[in-house]
């Protein structure tokens, strides 16, 4: 019931943004109850993709006092990476639009908005694009004509893209994320309209779980933000890690918004406290920084690190000041791809000085104000009084240090690329529709004049091609892509300078499922003794002894006790774990044959009931016994020397005692011994 009222309140809200756009252009007697004024870039075209980034990081609080109309706050911590992502997308549609084989007799356009990295704001955002509010667009009288947006590219995170396409689902039109990754957004029935470029976080927890469980490390800690990007990355840790890794958490933190020193200063205490040497962080790069704060005041040290992508290249924290307690970190980052000719289409960024003022060009000018730091006329009072400069549009962008044109680490920048000519693809297949052989109702076709959103959808879900970096593009049942990921790891070097270095890769194809490769020659570990750290609860068990689980304890804490006469232990490589190579089975017995009969399965599949090992595994070990015996016996092979026996891999032997004189005895007697 819950979920019918929401949605039922999230149609009339979009119901209502639609209709009312609609009415103000043709009836006098109505207007907008309000026309949201954001930042933005637009370009005109046939058909036009919109496009959701965070350009800006923060906005002030609104005044609610409600003694006048709240206005929306200015947004402002300018990121120059979130404009690179949003002039990717003018790129590739640039670039799609130069293209003879894609899409010929169409101009594609774009409205690009600043999110302030903010859901309210995004939010708006969304609305603005499927009314075509800011664009004015104009309908026929019966409401026939191309939509406002064919989709759009976005949003930035998944709390976002989770409550955005909710809405846009209900009208069923696209939403293609390059960044959004909660596992949650594959439920088809609730976002039937969603897909993305970048892999789900159910991939990423199971490339970390391997990780782990490629170096043993089978006690961790667990820190998450405080938001369905987290959330969802620990339900999949605590239902994956011990089944697929053998692993345990020692502890699950989550990582406060905002400045909160007190509960800061108690999870690195956590931390400090805690057995566990590897820290996994499932969070953003604005969380890790104050984490980090509170780390360096503790002098935590002596921490493996393992990044989410969420802050696995994150340049703010690759600093003198961090780098002694995250040099070191294994992270899982966002594929990289390269992008021919988006250089040189940056350097050609450039304010329009007709229409500075515009908010079809804000984007370009936050850019200019905050590169050259100068201010277009009319600056801010006092600025030209306090020594400021006034921008004229003139500076060269290769004259200053910018993060704009260093296209060396195109991630987010590729997964927005693949998601724009996802959309020119879908659009390009639903035109080459032969009349009386459309996939619609009646063999019919969709026609631009009279798109259904939904009927993109349906070639949206169909696309497949090969981008000119050679990754192939498609999307499976749920909207998400085929996943790979990069393993980086950040390297400290001596002259205090840092450096990310790509190690490895995972990715899951159809045949081979999911693979790990790691490069270990190149991995730099932060310890004194240059190797990967131990990092488990308990040491394993030795052969004669048996795990004991430590009450209240997770199953990776046990005791070591010695096993009772007759009985056997079953142990596993570091913490007595299943997945790790082979079995070791020690046999205490009081059989006059042998007094320790030390039995190594090899095959992982051979995991049996004690008594199921006894009567057939060990019939067909005592067969191998009995013929050496045998061969111990004649005085035809190699007279005077005693014969022990062991074999390796699938079983093998070590004999601590010679054999009885008559093995026929024994072969006699072993059948009904393990009854």
């Amino acid at each position: 019931m819950r979920a019918f009222l929401e949605d039922t309140l999230l149609s009339l809200m979009l119901y209502s943004c639609f209709s009312s756009a609609v009415s103000s252009l043709y009836s006098s007697s109505c207007q907008l109850q309000e026309q949201f004024h954001l930042n933005r870039m637009h370009k005109t075209g046939d058909v036009i993709i919109g496009g959701l980034f965070a350009i800006n990081s923060f906005t002030d609080d609104l005044d609610l006092t409600f003694t006048s109309k709240p206005q929306l706050p200015p947004c402002y911590g300018f990121d120059v990476l979130g404009f690179r992502q949003a002039q990717t997308m003018a790129f590739a549609i640039d670039e799609i639009n130069k293209k003879s084989s894609l899409l010929p007799n169409v101009t594609l356009g774009y409205s690009l908005y600043d999110n302030c990295f903010q859901l309210g704001i995004g939010f708006r955002a969304a609305l603005t694009l499927v009314s075509g509010q800011e664009e004015q667009v104009t309908l026929e009288e019966n409401c026939v004509g191309t939509p406002p947006v064919l989709g759009i590219v976005g949003d930035t995170t998944s709390s976002n893209s989770i409550a955005i396409s909710a809405v846009l689902g209900l009208y069923k039109v696209a939403l293609v994320s390059y960044y959004a990754t909660c596992s949650c957004l594959t439920d088809r029935q609730k976002f039937p309209s969603f897909f993305r470029t970048i892999p789900s976080d159910a991939f990423q927890v199971n490339a970390m779980i391997q990780i782990l469980k490629h170096f043993g490390w089978t006690w961790a800690g667990l820190i998450i933000s405080d938001d369905d990007y987290g959330f969802h990355a620990a339900r999949s840790f605590h239902s994956d890690l011990g089944p697929a890794g053998g692993g345990c958490l020692a502890y699950t933190e989550i990582l406060p918004w905002g400045d909160d020193p007190a509960e800061l200063r108690r999870i690195v205490d956590v931390m400090r406290k805690s057995t566990a040497r590897v820290v996994i962080v499932f969070a953003y790069k604005g969380h890790m920084i104050n984490l980090m704060e509170e780390v360096v005041r503790q002098n935590v040290t002596g921490l493996q690190w393992i990044a989410s992508e969420g802050w696995s290249a994150a340049a703010v924290l690759q600093t003198p000041h961090f780098m002694p307690y995250l040099g070191g970190t294994l992270g899982i980052a966002i594929r990289r791809g390269e992008i021919p000719g988006l250089r040189d289409f940056l350097l050609q960024t450039h304010p329009d000085l007709h229409h500075n003022n515009t908010d079809g060009n804000s984007m370009v000018n936050e850019f200019w104000e905050h590169t050259f730091k100068c201010r277009f006329a009319p600056p801010p009072a006092g600025w030209v009084e306090a020594g400021g400069e006034l921008c004229t549009g003139q500076e060269v962008i290769e004259n200053v240090k910018n993060e704009l044109v260093d296209v060396s680490n195109l991630r987010p920048e590729y997964n927005v690329y693949k998601a724009v000519y996802a959309l020119a693809y879908a659009l390009d297949e639903m035109l080459q529709c032969e009349p009386g052989r459309g996939p619609f109702s009646n063999n019919t076709c969709a026609h631009l004049q009279r798109l259904e959103p939904w009927q993109l959808v349906y070639y949206l879900e169909k696309v497949n091609f090969t981008t000119t970096f050679g990754d192939q593009v498609s999307f499976d049942e749920n909207g998400d892509a085929l996943p790979i990921y990069d393993i980086m790891n950040w390297v400290w070097l001596a002259d205090g300078r840092t450096k990310v270095q790509r190690v490895g890769e995972v990715k899951r194809s159809a045949f081979k499922g999911e693979e790990l490769t790691l490069d270990e020659d190149k991995i730099f570990w932060n310890f004194e003794s240059k190797h990967p750290p131990l990092s488990v609860c308990s040491e394993s068990c030795p052969p004669g002894t048996r795990m004991a689980r430590k009450k209240g304890e997770p199953e990776c804490c046990f005791d070591c006790v010695p096993c009772s006469e007759g009985k056997i232990s079953n142990t596993t490589g570091h913490g007595g774990h299943e997945g790790m190579r082979g079995k070791t089975m020690d046999i205490v017995t009081k059989h006059p044959m042998m007094k320790h009969l030390i039995l190594h399965i090899g095959s992982n599949d051979v995991v049996k009931e004690q008594s199921e090992i006894l009567k057939q595994d060990f019939y067909w070990t005592f067969h191998c016994i009995v013929g050496l015996c045998w061969a111990q016996d004649s005085k035809l092979l190699k007279p005077r020397i005693q014969q022990g026996g062991q074999r390796h891999d699938a079983h093998a032997l070590d004999i601590l005692e010679p054999f009885p004189e008559k093995p026929d005895e024994v072969l006699a007697e072993f059948p009904h011994q393990w009854d």
